[in-house]
């Protein structure tokens, strides 16, 4: 599962004045509360299901036969996982006969008397026919999974014509018992065959191997997938629609991406690395991918960032990205490594319970750093590590175990702390033993493990088998402790001894105190020296035979340390890393100081290597007296127009625009018809602010094609100055403007827009976009949102009368 929905929603609400998000409940009593693995009275052998589905109610017709075993104790009952359901017959198959047995279903859980006590091995196998009713089931969901109903109909009769009749399901955590009976927990592997049947025009997807085809005689198709390998209930995976398939290859596996029509042109563009991927991994862990195929699918209102459901990862549309928007970088691919990743550490051995979620998210999370290490180079992936840092320690989890036996729900297992703090631990734990020590770690573990479950103390074993050291006290540390180092740093000389000195303090409120074991890197007269040195008192004075003063004591010299840092470094210690320091976050660090206290070395910045630091720069310098320098305008005038990257070019546009002088008119023409949406907008945001009686023309112009930052420029554009005839383009624009804090701040001035309009369907349709915003947003943070709706529609209301008011109480309930 990626993060990517629980991070961005956090962006979103927090820039819309909320603090946090919102408690489930005051009640503290889960504290109390020890969240074990589940126990195993039986095991799931296989799964067999036969299904199809009534789209008119959004109903999915389901046979199944569940072939269990007792674990070790014999049992004459069983209890399974079965939400939701209409539970038609349960029956024993016994060769070839069913015989009926007794059962209570209390609409969650299926409680079955087994004609006989079955021991330990002994097989035997349970046929169910029944009704599954997703959209009656009430479910709970969270921030990274924002719903929870197992199995979801898109558009089922197909009356939103902008919208494709989709079918897809979602099992993480426990959700797909929602569609089949089953033992629902993490703890628990099979092996599968699902047959669906669809309209011939749809295509489908599941897990393994699509074995066979049947054309039927009443116009449908069935198709039959196989999945040959055991794995975790909550991996299964269906999906259903109108997609083109477009096929790779590796080692002669299928890799195919199933994708809308209309993008399926760009399928290569957004998922073309994943065979890349594949290779890069198997490589690195030692272990070969171990899947049958690798399927990819873009499905419509997913509820979640991505989904590694063995061998057909399910992604939201967010990862549909056109020629032009993939021209700023793919911003998908990330999520594309993560999900991949999985495929070893998830669905080939995975978590035995939510407690240990650290053993999927950690490593999917950290993926993305190797990932873009092996394709991008180190500057890219330590950037990368220094966002996921930042957002784990703004997420005030200082009290979260990374394994956690307690917690009010499972889902709330899924946050910056399994995912951000988890990848960084890991981070630490490769440069702590050495790469080469690591990887054969990781193999180990996994080839020990596969098609098993695994927890952190497993992990664990595996690093100090392969390294041979004790390595209780990191996991006590960072697995099954919490916080992070508050480190503040102060820097002397000892004239008399000839010393140069660090002190280190740990000034974190706990009591805890961490071991670290760092490097730390002593340049005199340019001359680097490193020392290893492990910090582990609340301060530590660590001391340098230097003769004369360091010029620059890099603490920490490799950054490897998930940890706060107040460095209390002067000027020119300052200006000796700005000349020595190499990494990302040494010359990040240089240009913060430059910006912070400034000093014209910032515009350094400009030359940097590495296209993001650039765009840092040219950030910092949009605020800064600097940016009116006649030299430095000409740096920023020259990255505009040549730089090789587009987000340089956009981010140097943007202090153009800043600077409004008109003699970057012909510049902001130019770019106005790039290809970047993030270079054409910064355009167009320059040349409204110097010829705004021309951007209702211009924005009409450009409308047609206008995502990201051009899509959000021209908005503004048109709400404010649109005509009511300009009513279907503006309705167009802003329905596609995705879920931001640029929408929410339109959402009012849209709503006036609306009250411009005379057509009643025109008004309607206006109204009815303004609720889709609204139920964008997951059910439980809509209160935190709700009064500004309110506000808008009541605005409506008042101007428009009786009769939209009553439509308006008829889509959204007003106070």
């Amino acid at each position: 599962m990626n993060r990517f929905t629980l991070l961005a929603l956090s962006a979103f609400l927090s820039q819309v004045c909320l603090a946090q998000f919102p408690e489930r409940s005051a009640d503290t009593s889960w504290k109390a509360v020890y969240r074990a693995a589940e126990p195993k009275t039986h095991e799931i052998i296989h799964t067999k299901l036969d299904v199809s589905f009534d789209f008119d109610n959004a109903w999915m017709l389901g046979k199944e036969w569940l072939t269990l075993k007792p674990w070790f104790y014999a049992t004459d009952s069983i209890t399974l996982d079965a939400k939701g359901m209409d539970i038609k017959e349960v029956s024993l198959l016994a060769g070839t006969t069913y015989k009926k047995l007794q059962f209570s279903y209390n609409g969650t859980v299926l409680s079955i008397k087994l004609p006989k006590s079955y021991k330990a091995n002994e097989k035997f196998t349970l046929f169910f026919n029944y009704v599954s009713k997703p959209n009656e089931l009430k479910t709970e969901g969270s921030a990274a999974i924002t719903d929870a109903k197992g199995l979801y109909f898109i558009n089922p009769k197909g009356t939103d014509k902008n919208k494709p009749t989709q079918i897809w399901t979602q099992g993480e955590t426990e959700s797909n018992s929602a569609w089949m009976i089953t033992i629902d927990k993490p703890n628990q592997k099979s092996t599968q065959e699902i047959s669906m049947t669809v309209p011939k025009k749809m295509v489908t997807l599941s897990n393994g191997l699509l074995v066979a085809q049947k054309n039927n005689a009443d116009g449908s198709r069935t198709d039959s997938w196989k999945m040959d390998l055991p794995h975790a209930p909550y991996l299964f995976f269906m999906g259903v629609g109108e997609f083109s398939v477009i096929k790779d290859s590796y080692k002669g596996k299928e890799v195919s991406y199933y994708v809308e029509k209309k993008y399926q042109e760009n399928a290569r563009g957004i998922f073309g690395k994943t065979p890349a991927m594949m290779e890069f991994f198997s490589k690195q862990l030692g272990v070969e991918y171990p899947w049958s195929k690798y399927a990819q699918i873009v499905g419509r209102d997913y509820v979640s960032g991505a989904m590694e459901n063995t061998t057909a990862t399910l992604h939201q549309e967010s990862a549909y990205q056109n020629a032009r928007e993939l021209t700023d970088g793919n911003g998908w691919e990330e999520t594309i490594a993560h999900e991949l990743f999985h495929h070893w550490f998830g669905d080939l051995v995975t978590a035995e319970s939510w407690s240990n979620l650290t053993v999927n998210e950690s490593f999917a999370n950290y993926s993305e750093y190797l990932w873009d290490e092996h394709a991008h180079g180190k500057d890219f992936a330590d950037a990368h590590h220094a966002e996921d840092m930042q957002a784990y320690l703004m997420s005030g989890s200082d009290k979260k175990d990374l394994v956690r036996f307690h917690y009010s729900n499972k889902e709330d297992m899924f946050d910056a702390v399994s995912y951000n703090k988890g990848g960084r631990i890991l981070h630490m734990l490769r440069k702590l033993v050495g790469d080469d020590a690591f990887f054969k770690s990781l193999q180990l573990y996994l080839t020990t493990n596969k098609f098993k479950t695994g927890e952190a103390h497993q992990l664990r074993l595996a690093f100090e088998e392969t390294t041979g050291l004790d390595l209780n006290w990191f996991w006590n540390q960072w697995y099954y402790g919490n916080g992070h180092p508050k480190l503040k740093m102060s820097y002397s000389f000892d004239s008399a001894k000839g010393n140069s000195i660090a002190i280190v303090e740990q000034a974190q409120k706990s009591t805890k105190i961490f071991s670290l074991p760092i490097a730390v890197d002593v340049y005199v007269n340019g001359q680097k020296t490193r020392f290893q040195k492990t910090l582990s008192n609340q301060i530590d004075t660590l001391i340098f035979p230097t003769q004369s003063p360091a010029d620059w004591i890099d603490v920490d010299a490799e950054r490897i340390l998930l940890a706060e840092r107040t460095d209390n470094k002067n000027e020119s210690q300052f200006m000796a890393q700005a000349q020595f320091g190499k990494t990302y976050i040494h010359r990040k660090e240089v240009i913060d100081y430059c910006a912070k206290n400034n000093n014209k070395k910032l515009i350094d910045g400009l030359n940097d290597p590495f296209f993001k630091l650039r765009v840092y720069t040219l950030q910092k310098l949009a605020t800064s007296n600097f940016r009116n320098d006649d030299e430095v305008k000409k740096s920023i005038e020259k990255l505009a127009e040549t730089d090789p990257y587009k987000k340089v070019r956009a981010a140097a546009l943007n202090v153009l625009v800043k600077l409004n002088d008109s003699k970057y008119i012909p510049i902001f023409e130019i770019a106005i018809n790039d290809s970047s949406y993030a270079v054409a907008g910064m355009a167009f945001k320059g040349l409204h602010a110097l010829q705004p009686e021309s951007s209702y023309e211009r924005a009409k112009k450009y409308a047609s094609d206008a995502k990201g930052l051009l899509g959000d420029e021209i908005i503004k554009i048109l709400i404010a100055q649109g005509k009511a005839s300009d009513f279907p383009l503006i309705a167009t624009t802003f329905a596609n403007a995705p879920l931001s804090q640029e929408k929410f701040g339109l959402a009012d001035k849209f709503s006036d827009f609306i009250i411009k309009i005379d057509d009643p369907i025109q008004i309607k349709e206006g109204i009815n976009l303004l609720v889709d915003m609204r139920n964008a947003i997951p059910e439980q943070f809509r209160k935190f949102v709700d009064a500004s709706f309110e506000k808008h529609f009541k605005k409506i209301a008042k101007a428009k009368g009786t009769e939209i008011e009553a439509y308006i109480n008829s889509v959204f309930k007003m106070n």
